[in-house]
């Protein structure tokens, strides 16, 4: 019985995969562990749904490998710096912070930018450093985001990133099976980031920056990464926002979180429980998630 050794992140790890590291490590003793890593990954075709590789989940597996003593990995070559420490805060970014109180016609026309690697991303991660409570979101993986103007003048910025692996009132609604999930999870974005500039006061912006991005991030996405995403979602903290805007926005309401976190091992709430938002793109979604096929 070839039984797992070790799994993780949803990848066992048998005998006959150790064996296979192993002789892999043999004859290419000469490459780095970060070198290896790619290179075991492309020996299992272990990619994204995107198709790159997934060389830090690798990374971490063969790690865990060494630390159990399975395997040897080759001497560290570099010392990278510790994320934690070295991810420093945006550098401060000048804008006019004049009061805004106008209505929406009035700061027509808007001027809606995805400004992910472009010039202007630093501008969005500078203010979304300054001015959002939760400060800068250092998401992994794929990021869209998008700066709002009117007339050269900057009033919000809305991020995106990949959406969580498992969320059970996302997944009872759109009714897919763990391996279609598995599947299709990386056509989801998830809302990171909703910033209204402090200063400006336009009613139902908000509301009005949603619908907009809502019909240009499918096209957005698939720009940048090759695929589109067919639906959005976002968490919202009660004690502190109701979603008026996403639900003026048409996303609905489909429950609250556990409070555990992704990392949870006790099955018991550690945060606060938040509300699940949710926006189908388009009617035909769940056929593009593969649900029914």
């Amino acid at each position: 019985m070839n039984s797992a050794i070790l799994a993780y992140r949803g990848r066992s790890v048998t005998a006959a995969d150790l064996d296979t590291i192993r002789a892999l490590l043999a004859a290419h003793s000469e490459l780095s562990r970060r070198a290896f890593s790619q290179r075991l990954c492309e020996h299992w075709d272990w990619r994204q749904p995107s198709g790159a590789l997934r060389d830090m989940m690798a990374r971490s597996l063969l790690l865990a490998l060494h630390r159990a003593g399975h395997i040897t990995l080759p001497p560290v070559r570099h010392q990278p710096p510790n994320n934690a420490i070295a991810r420093c805060r945006p550098a401060p970014v000048a804008v006019d912070t004049d009061p805004l109180e106008r209505g929406l016609g009035e700061v027509q026309p808007l001027e809606l930018l995805a400004v992910r690697r472009t010039p202007q991303e630093g501008l969005y991660d500078g203010l979304i450093a300054q001015y959002h409570y939760l400060g800068p979101a250092h998401g992994v993986g794929e990021q869209v985001k998008y700066l709002a103007f009117s007339q050269g003048r900057p009033l919000a910025c809305l991020g995106f990133s990949c959406a969580p692996r498992h969320l059970g009132p996302r997944d009872r609604f759109i009714g897919w099976s763990p391996a279609v999930r598995r599947a299709g999870v990386h056509l989801l974005g998830y809302n990171t980031r909703f910033l209204i500039l402090p200063w400006v006061r336009v009613a139902h912006l908000a509301s009005h920056l949603l619908g907009s991005v809502a019909r240009r991030i499918a096209a957005d996405w698939e720009s940048l990464y090759g695929h589109p995403v067919h639906y959005l979602e976002t968490f919202v903290d009660p004690e502190r926002f109701q979603g008026t805007c996403y639900r003026a926005a048409n996303w609905q309401i489909l429950g609250l979180t556990t409070g555990r976190g992704k990392d949870d091992l006790t099955h018991r709430p550690n945060r606060s429980r938040k509300l699940v938002l949710g926006l189908p793109l388009h009617a035909d979604f769940r056929r593009c998630l593969g649900v029914g096929t």
